[in-house]
């Protein structure tokens, strides 16, 4: 069947529109941040789900894609939707199957020429410490009782049993706890899958990264400063999330909304993948809270790898991680769903709000954010391929436009399956270290999938979201070492 691919209204320079007259059953009209560039390249089939996303009950304004827009599963990946809470639906599908998928950022006080000539050795080390690849299990071994605890308590968990330290909650998202996860609404499928899990990358788009300061691509110096950024420094990034346990939860509820939405709650999607209930609900909020046990889940996992490479680091320069400046600058998620009030033409509305592939942004002052950044609007860590660099944004009052959201990467443009047609893993690695670029990777095959080709433009995606004005660049890391899951 040919697809009959929308007339766009251009509403801005970064910011087009899909009426609602596109599709029958559209509540509201569809937008889509994305530079001339960007347009042209996206798929027809984030046109298709992006609409989908439109009909749903309780959307309020638009159905959003950001910058990094590409075709997911139920929404596109960078899609976003805000639902009241009375009249609207959760979807899995608006979150995720990796369920509180995000990025942490450490800094060091280290420079670039500590650390070019210990490199490979660091790298090396990394890949040891923190298990990456599919099926790879932890350090941390919990008997079902003990993670059940755990996927209540999230990072403070991980914290309070020595893996790392009480400042790292303070400058995590919602200070590394999702407050009412009830371990009752998750199977002992779903704990079955993750209890082993925690304190490991995964696979697929999943790494860990030293990345390094360029002095010119510090674009904010004031707040770089602020957040402790200087010239040729070495930071250390990472991107995980819930693994196999938030893919089981969000199996689990699919299954059942899909059994119950048409028949208890006449609910009429236009995709299966969108599977929703009512918030209200108790289907719904059983979903909820069981999204929150994987949002916790996922907390502990990135508070313990951090615990992994601060002892990774200690060990290859022979002192502790505290004199080596090691503090977090923030963990943020890009996978999950978020109770906030906003305005909606004029009257302050609590809304669901549904963030897949696409990351809050919230401005200074805004009451979700944790008190270290109050004053300065919320860090925004955005990952770019293994080949071309990542960013820190922070979030800007203009930001209200998207529900304060932006994107939350490159975003692919190529199929898996096609990069690996196209590129080799192992020449890949050889042509990448003559970069100075090293990658430790368990998998040439799963290297060649995530070649910086594969991905849109990092700058492009990163000045659109600047430029649209729904978040602003602080500084661009650029990668020197990889471990890639």
């Amino acid at each position: 069947m040919e697809f009959n691919r929308p007339d766009l209204k251009r509403i801005t320079d970064y910011v087009w529109e899909i009426p609602k007259s596109y599709k029958e059953g559209m509540l509201v009209p569809a937008r889509i941040y994305a530079s001339s560039g960007l347009i042209g390249k996206l798929d027809d089939h984030v046109f298709d789900q992006i609409t989908n996303v439109a009909t749903l009950p309780g959307i309020q304004k638009y159905a959003f894609c950001m910058p990094d827009g590409h075709s997911g599963y139920g929404f596109p990946i960078g899609g976003m939707a805000a639902m009241d809470v009375n009249e609207g639906v959760i979807s899995p599908g608006g979150i995720g199957f990796d369920i509180n998928c995000g990025m942490r950022v450490i800094k060091t006080n280290l420079t670039i020429d500590d650390v070019q000539p210990r490199l490979i050795d660091l790298v090396n080390r990394l890949f040891e410490k923190v298990p990456s690849g599919i099926g790879r299990t932890g350090f941390v071994k919990a008997d079902a009782a003990a993670f059940r605890r755990i996927i209540e308590e999230g990072a403070e968990w991980a914290v309070n049993q020595g893996f790392g330290w009480k400042d790292d909650l303070e400058v995590t998202e919602l200070n590394g706890r999702a407050e009412g996860a009830d371990n009752k609404t998750v199977s002992d499928k779903a704990v079955k899958r993750g209890k082993d899990q925690i304190g490991t990358l995964g696979s697929g788009n999943h790494y860990l990264e030293i990345q390094h300061v360029r002095p010119e691509n510090i674009a904010d110096e004031q707040l770089a400063r602020k957040w402790g950024i200087f010239e040729n420094q070495i930071i250390v990034m990472f991107h995980c999330g819930s693994r196999g346990f938030g893919h089981q939860v969000a199996t689990d509820y699919l299954n059942l909304f899909l059994s119950v939405m048409e028949s208890k709650y006449k609910i009429k999607i236009l995709d299966r993948e969108l599977a929703s209930a009512p918030f209200n609900s108790k289907e719904g909020q059983d979903y909820y809270s069981a999204m929150k046990c994987a949002v916790n889940m996922a907390f502990a996992n990135r508070q313990t790898i951090v615990h992994l490479v601060r002892e990774t680091f200690s060990e290859i320069f022979g002192q502790d991680a505290e004199d080596l400046g090691m503090k977090q600058i923030y963990d943020v998620s890009h996978n999950r769903a978020s109770l906030e009030k906003h305005k909606v033409d004029g009257e302050t509305k609590e809304l669901i709000v549904h963030r897949k592939g696409a990351t809050a942004a919230y401005p200074p002052g805004h009451e979700l954010l944790v008190n270290r950044y109050k004053d300065d609007g919320q860090p925004i860590i955005i990952g770019g391929s293994m080949e071309t660099g990542s960013y820190l944004l922070a979030g800007v009052e203009s930001g209200s436009q998207t529900f304060y959201t932006t994107a939350h990467g490159s975003g692919r443009t190529m199929s898996r399956t096609a990069a690996k047609q196209t590129w080799k893993g192992e020449q890949l690695q050889k042509d990448l270290q003559k970069r100075g670029i090293y990658i430790k990777t368990g998998s040439f095959a799963g290297l060649a999938e995530e070649a910086g080709g594969a991905y849109k433009d990092i700058d492009e995606v990163i000045d659109t979201a600047h430029q649209a004005g729904i978040s602003k660049k602080v500084v661009k890391l650029v990668p020197i070492g990889n471990v890639k899951g």
